[in-house]
């Protein structure tokens, strides 16, 4: 037996495709996988199978024709092609998350395409598919050119094509966007904005944090706050998630042991830290203050606005040492500081809490 990969166009109609299939089992042809893609000619379809040795392409595409299949294309395939499409992709997912710049070979191997090459953005070209020919839109700038000589492409094939371009934008800008800070102890941890993906590295660090730094980052009790609270922490609607975490001698991120939040609401923004109780007291939580407040100034918030417990001694001088002034209410042992982002740091800090 020999494995052929074969895609044909069939009306989109009841039946059809039993048709079709039906025909190649007449020549002893076993489909293995098969991928119906939807077109505006039709419905095109792709199949891996298993045909008998003395069964050459001619036949098969005869078989196809006579199964009311037209525009058949049929070549020899590998064991490796029966993989199914969900795994292929998502190992080529796996590849760009480690090495985004491997976006060319990850498209030529996903689509089979002989050529792929990429072009500034001052060419202009109309994004989609021509035939054999694609022009995928590159978020990072300029666009991929991919060409086969056959078979055509299909709108599902451009479809993924661009979604494996959008990750790998994703993954590249997420990298960009990591920073490593160094901690006056010499320690380093890699900082970085938070996504919903960061969801079970958040957990495991409000399960590693004391009851008293979880109550006094929530104020109102040290329990464990709910998966769906944390994923909007994450990912909030107007603000910014940074996390910190660890990194192994590879660069790769290890664990997650502090993340400040900076939700905006109006012309304010709340800020609210939380540090892992052994990665206090070495001016992690001072370095992603610094940061969520540069944010702040940038985005144009007005105010910053911290619920401290008034015995929250670490987390004032945190503030302290951020260098700007702040109005401060107090509300039994809960203070409530706002710090005017229009006030430079350095400035007359009279009115300043001590």
């Amino acid at each position: 037996m020999t494995l052929w990969r074969i895609r044909a166009t069939v009306d989109d109609r009841p039946g059809y495709l039993s048709v079709l299939t039906a025909s190649l089992a007449l020549r002893g042809v076993n489909i293995l996988t098969v991928q119906v893609q939807p077109t505006e000619q039709g419905a095109v379809d792709d199949f891996l199978v298993d045909a008998p040795d003395a069964l050459d392409e001619a036949e098969l595409i005869a078989a196809v024709e006579r199964g009311r299949g037209r525009d058949c294309w049929v070549a020899r395939s590998e064991a490796r092609g029966l993989a199914d499409q969900p795994t292929r992709v998502l190992g080529l997912a796996n590849r760009l998350v480690r090495d985004p710049d491997a976006t060319g070979e990850a498209l030529r191997t996903l689509l089979a395409a002989d050529v792929v090459s990429w072009r500034p953005a001052s060419v202009g070209g109309e994004r989609g598919i021509t035939g054999a020919d694609m022009l995928l839109a590159d978020p990072a700038g300029g666009s991929f050119v991919l060409r086969r000589v056959a078979p055509d492409f299909t709108p599902a094939e451009y479809a993924r094509a661009q979604a494996l371009v959008e990750l790998a934008a994703t993954v590249a800008r997420r990298a960009a966007e990591q920073v490593t800070v160094v901690l006056p102890d010499g320690a380093e941890v890699a900082v970085r904005p938070a996504s919903a993906h960061d969801l079970s590295g958040v957990v495991e660090l409000h399960e590693a944090c004391s009851p008293r730094s979880r109550q006094r980052r929530y104020l109102g009790g040290a329990a464990l706050p709910q998966p769906a609270r944390l994923r909007r922490l994450l990912e909030p609607s107007r603000g910014l998630t940074l996390i910190a975490s660890t990194t192994g001698s590879d660069g790769t991120a290890e664990s997650v042991v502090a993340m400040a939040n900076l939700l905006g609401e109006g012309d304010e923004a709340e800020v609210a830290l939380l540090v892992q109780d052994d990665w206090q007291r070495r001016g992690l939580g001072s370095a992603l203050l610094r940061r969520v407040v540069q944010h702040a100034d940038r985005s144009g918030y007005a105010a910053l606005v911290l619920h401290v417990q008034a015995t929250n001694d670490p987390m004032l001088r945190t503030l302290h040492r951020l260098g700007r002034p702040a109005a401060v209410e107090r509300d039994g042992g809960l203070l409530t500081l706002t710090v005017p982002l229009a006030v430079a740091a350095g400035a007359d800090r009279k009115g300043a809490f001590a």
